[in-house]
């Protein structure tokens, strides 16, 4: 089998640093192609949506639909692929992403399945709430 040559274009390595530095966030491509304004880099809106695409397609992005008839959302996974196995909290004031490693959720996701047959898929598991910064505010 012939392996697939991968390039890599100024402006998806551009695109990639944007989602690796905002690691912490899920980003919609408007909000990618934002950032990378905020900084002098203009990228059209089918370049960046070709882009992610690819960067999906390479397990180096990971894509969220958060809720139906909302666009979705992209996030970095680092080299070790450590954002697979875990859910994720997703504060909807100031849109920080947290990694959420808890041995409660595990015993959840056992209970749903062992009594409901039922998997989930944490690569798509986000709850929806308020962090604890916004909280205090």
């Amino acid at each position: 089998m012939k392996e697939q040559k991968i390039y890599r274009t100024r402006q998806r390595l551009q695109i990639m640093e944007c989602i690796a530095l905002n690691r912490e966030k899920h980003l919609t491509a408007d909000e990618i192609r934002e950032e990378l304004k905020k900084i002098g880099v203009e990228i059209g809106k089918s370049t960046v949506y070709r882009a992610l695409e690819k960067l999906i397609a390479e397990g180096r992005v990971r894509k969220y639909i958060a809720e139906e008839g909302k666009s979705a959302c992209y996030q970095y996974i680092d080299e070790g692929g450590d954002c697979v196995r875990h859910f994720h909290l997703k504060c909807t004031r100031c849109g920080r992403l947290i990694h959420l490693e808890c041995d409660f959720l595990k015993d959840l996701e056992r209970h749903i399945f062992e009594h409901h047959r039922f998997t989930v898929d944490n690569t798509r598991t986000v709850l929806y709430g308020i962090c604890g910064d916004c909280g205090n505010e």
